[in-house]
């Protein structure tokens, strides 16, 4: 699902919003996630799942077409783990 069919999406469900607030609802929603992240907070929203930053070790890296080595810097990532609730709607039980 990309912004654009997600705006869509509650627009249908929520026709007296006009599309308009939806897009900037969504955007800001979207910025305070970035923002919470950069400071290195952790993002938790109950029943879907939590995101947060990690930082992965330099390394060495290889090129498989070359087998060169090539050094790999620090770096932050972004780190999902979901919820019970939205683990157990993608795997039901029967």
């Amino acid at each position: 699902m990309t912004k654009s069919e997600l705006i869509n999406s509650i627009a249908k469900k929520y026709p007296n919003l006009g599309t308009s607030d939806i897009k900037k609802l969504v955007d800001v929603i979207f910025a305070e996630f970035t923002k919470a992240l950069v400071k290195g907070d952790r993002v938790e929203i109950r029943g879907f799942g939590s995101i947060s930053v990690r930082r992965r070790q330099s390394r060495a890296a290889r090129n498989p077409k070359t087998n060169e080595t090539i050094p790999l810097a620090e770096r932050n990532v972004v780190y999902f783990r979901m919820g019970k609730e939205f683990f157990n709607k993608l795997n039901p039980v029967n």
